[in-house]
């Protein structure tokens, strides 16, 4: 994994406003590697600095996928603590606007 690109996806990640996801892909673009979104997976799995909200990274479709502090449910209760709407399947509503 090249380190500018951690230290890109870091930047950005560490950047989105509490009340807001982005898609791995979405990362992955911003950070200038349009098919990056594994490796910004992989990137979040490995991060354990609390400054960088990598519980606000989600799926394309909306489901949550892992997070290392705890689990999907833990990165659940975060979003909607910070106002996130999910639907009854448990999937974020994403509005790309």
């Amino acid at each position: 994994m090249r380190k500018n690109f951690t230290k890109k996806v870091h930047g950005y990640v560490k950047n989105i406003p509490a009340g807001e996801v982005r898609s791995y892909g979405e990362v992955a673009k911003a950070c200038g590697s349009a098919g990056g979104a594994r490796a910004v997976g992989f990137i979040m799995a490995n991060n354990f600095n609390k400054e960088i909200p990598c519980h606000r990274v989600v799926r394309a479709d909306g489901s949550l996928g892992q997070y290392n502090r705890g689990g999907p449910e833990a990165k659940q209760a975060k979003l909607e603590k910070e106002g996130i709407p999910f639907s009854t399947a448990g999937v974020i509503q994403i509005s790309h606007g």
